[in-house]
Parts: C-alpha cells; sequence; structure tokens
C-alpha cells in the first residue's frame, strides 16, 4: 500500500527536524522583519544626512517595497518550477549581500537601488519561507508552528527597536548605517543555516524525484527518532493533472478574497509602522514619546501572536483572522476617538498586539488554501499584494499623515472592516486539512 507524504508526516510529528527547521526559517523571518521595519526607523537619520526632508526619507521605503513587489511575484513563481531550497538559497544571499552594501552607500541614489535590490530579496524570502515550512508540517500541527514562525517578526521588530534606541542613547552620527548593519547580520548567517535545509518533499513528489524523496522523508522521520521507511515502501503520486492556476474557476473567489485581506491590511500596518517610528522619535503623540515606548509596541506584538496560535488551531484559521482584523479596527478607532495619553499610548499598544496577531493568523491561513503545484505561486501573489500596500503606504498614505495623524488612522480603521469582509468572504476553512 502506498504511503502519502501527509501520512508519513504525521507519523513524523513536530519534533527536532521541524524545530531545528523553525529556528533557521525564524533567524532569517526576524532579519527579514528588521529590513522591512528599518525605513520607519532610519527616516529621520537618513534625511539629516543627506539634508532632505522625512517625507522625502521615507520613499526609500517606496523602492523597498516596489523591490518586494517584484520579488514576491518572480520568486514565488521559481520556487515552484525550479524548486524551494534553490530560491531560498538565492534569496536569503541576495539579501545578506544587498543589506550589507546598503551600510557603505556614498550617497542618496546609490542607497536608492540598494534597499531596492534588497527588497527584491526580501519579497522573494517571505512567500518561499512560509510555503516550504508548511510542506514539513503535519496537519494537526501545522496552524500553530506557521503562527510561531512569524512570531519571528516580533522579534525582529524588537532589535530593530532596540538597535534604534541604542543608536539615539549614543549619540551616534549616520544612525542609519549601523541600524542596516544590525539588519544585515542575521541573513549573513543565515545563508550558512539554509544550507541545512532540505528540498520540500512535496515538490520533490510533484518533479518525479523518487530517491530524494524517500531520503528527505527517512530524514525527518530519524531527526524526529522514529523509524525510516521500509525499503519497499511507495509513496503515493499525486493525481496527473496540470497545476491549477490561482485564478482558475475553483480557486478565483480564495484567492480574490485573500489577496484582498493581504492589501488592506498591508496598508494599514506599514501606513502605521512606517510613520509611527518617526512621529515617535521627533515630537511624539503626548506623553507617549520616544524609542523606549516602541521597544514596548514591539513587545505587544508577542501575546498578539502567541492568541493567534492557539485560535488558528482552537477556532479555526477564519474565524481567528476575522476577529483579529476587527480587533485592529478597533484598535484604530480607539486612538482618532482618545482624548487623554494613555488611551493614545493604549490604542497604539492595542494595534501593535491586533496586527501582528492578524498577521500570524493570515500566514497561516494562506499556503492551505492552495495545492502544492500552486502554493509558492500563491503565497507569491500575496507577498505582491502585501508589498502593493507597503507602496502605497509611505507614498499616498503619507499625504494623509502630513495633513492628519489621526485622520490617517481612522482611514485605516475603515480599510480594516472591508478586510475583515473579505476574510470572511473565503470559501474554506482549513483547520485539519491535508496539503496536496
Amino acid at each position: 500500500m502506498a504511503l502519502s507524504i501527509d501520512q508519513v508526516m504525521d507519523e513524523a510529528g513536530a519534533g527536532r527536524f521541524q524545530r531545528r527547521l523553525l529556528g533557521i526559517f525564524g533567524l532569517v523571518w526576524a532579519a527579514d522583519a528588521m529590513q522591512v521595519l528599518a525605513v520607519g526607523f532610519t527616516s529621520a537619520s537618513i534625511a539629516a544626512t543627506f539634508q532632505i526632508s522625512l517625507p522625502e526619507a521615507l520613499q526609500i521605503g517606496t523602492v523597498f517595497f516596489l523591490g518586494m513587489l517584484i520579488g514576491a511575484s518572480l520568486f514565488g513563481r521559481l520556487a515552484d518550477r525550479f524548486g524551494r531550497r534553490r530560491v531560498l538559497l538565492v534569496t536569503v544571499a541576495l539579501d545578506a549581500v544587498f543589506g550589507v552594501l546598503s551600510v557603505f552607500a556614498p550617497n542618496l541614489w546609490v542607497l536608492f537601488v540598494l534597499r531596492f535590490l534588497t527588497g527584491m530579496a526580501v519579497g522573494g524570502t517571505l512567500p518561499v519561507d512560509y510555503a516550504m515550512m508548511a510542506e514539513f508540517l503535519p496537519a494537526k500541527n501545522r496552524g500553530r508552528w506557521l503562527v510561531i514562525l512569524e512570531g519571528f517578526w516580533a522579534v525582529g521588530t524588537i532589535v530593530i527597536a532596540l538597535a534604534a534606541w541604542g543608536a539615539s542613547l549614543l549619540g551616534v552620527a549616520d544612525a542609519w548605517r549601523w541600524i542596516f548593519a544590525v539588519t544585515a547580520l542575521p541573513a549573513l548567517i543565515g545563508i550558512w543555516l539554509r544550507l541545512w535545509v532540505p528540498e520540500s518533499p512535496q515538490f520533490l513528489l510533484r518533479s518525479g524525484q523518487k530517491k530524494a524523496l524517500v531520503s528527505v522523508l527517512d530524514t525527518v522521520l530519524s531527526t524526529n527518532g522514529k523509524s525510516t521507511l521500509p525499503a519497499d515502501t511507495a509513496i503515493a503520486l499525486p493525481p496527473a493533472h496540470k497545476a491549477p492556476g490561482i485564478f482558475s474557476p475553483a480557486l478565483r473567489r480564495r484567492t480574490i478574497s485573500i489577496l484582498a485581506v493581504w492589501l488592506l491590511v498591508s496598508i494599514s500596518y506599514y501606513g502605521i509602522f512606517t510613520w509611527l517610528p518617526a512621529r515617535l522619535a521627533s515630537e511624539g503623540l503626548g506623553y507617549v514619546r520616544g524609542y523606549d515606548f516602541l521597544v514596548l509596541v514591539a513587545l505587544a506584538q508577542l501575546p498578539g501572536y502567541a492568541l493567534a496560535a492557539w485560535g488558528v488551531e482552537r477556532f479555526g484559521r477564519k474565524p481567528t483572522l476575522v476577529s483579529f482584523v476587527l480587533l485592529s479596527a478597533a484598535g484604530c478607532a480607539l486612538f482618532v476617538l482618545a482624548g487623554t495619553g494613555p488611551m493614545v499610548g493604549g490604542a497604539i499598544l492595542l494595534m501593535s498586539f491586533a496586527l501582528l496577531g492578524t498577521w500570524g493568523a493570515l500566514y497561516a491561513f494562506t499556503p492551505e488554501l492552495y495545492p502544492t503545484a500552486s502554493r509558492a505561486t500563491g503565497m507569491g501573489a500575496a507577498g505582491s499584494a502585501a508589498r502593493l500596500g507597503g507602496l502605497l503606504a509611505p507614498s499616498i498614505m503619507g499625504l494623509v499623515f502630513v495633513q492628519d495623524f489621526a485622520l490617517a488612522i481612522g482611514l485605516f480603521a475603515g480599510l480594516l472592516l472591508l478586510a475583515a469582509g473579505a476574510a470572511w468572504l473565503v470559501d474554506a476553512e482549513t483547520r485539519d486539512a491535508r496539503l496536496d
């Protein structure tokens, strides 16, 4: 009798192999968070170094997200065609190289180009990471483990907030160079760690590499302390049909709905966390000011991830996602209505808590909506929608922020309500679902 990959993964369970994988992916995931959020923490320093305005400095975020938009779509497709492992090695190497070169940028235009190229690499890393991690997890553990991986984003946020705070306290010149150096370090380490990661078993099965597939499955089993596959074991082949496009009739509704969620949540998240660090570091919001409060904001993300990790397994992916999006909208509304300093601080902490819980649920849900042959493409499309949101946040939404900070946050509350409606329209619930 032939075994499916899911049956083998269920037998292996979530153990030492998955913990190693989580540590490797998590390190680079934290590095990517630092690269993405660096624009908010470096903009004031970049503006001072090159004698430009803060809104002009924030346009580095625009070119970074443009690079991510291209990278997410390009590398997602390449991963489905040529394999997850190769693409991961290439994107992490490019992330490290261009991230390090950014530290030594001699002028603003070179810095723009290097941040665009770094963005391409980061955009390719994010969707492929999740597609690959999902394919190494048993169904009953997948949601929780994917949210835990997303939780490393909060670790990266805390590290970059601490780096910016330290540079501020020390009063270093060109603080942005030091912050970019900190963001590049985990990716440099991640290059070597990624060499340990094997190719995805689902990809090996789809591409007919049976010998390599059995070797990878045996590695997972033995690393988790389980018996390897008997010599005569056959692995069930997937149905012989063409990979469905993510906009094919069977997948169209869920694709449109989930991409809308990615876009709307991204505009809100990147809008808030691109402008908030610069605002708090300069004039503040009442008593709420400084990098020390930003560290507290970053710490508030951790319990958001923890609650999302519990919710996706206990209540399901879609209900948890909808709940966190609504809570994010409530945090934005509270900010607009806040009349006192403590209420402003509480609203910001609630936004941080809820938005990162939203990301956790969204990343757990999305890769499970697609079959293996289309998974990285689907995640790449979601990543592209997110980067489009990131493009809009520092540029178009920047015009609103300059006029009225509270009005911009209020607009995000409305966008998040629309996102909750789009999430509810997704035509699937994937808790305990097997990957095919």
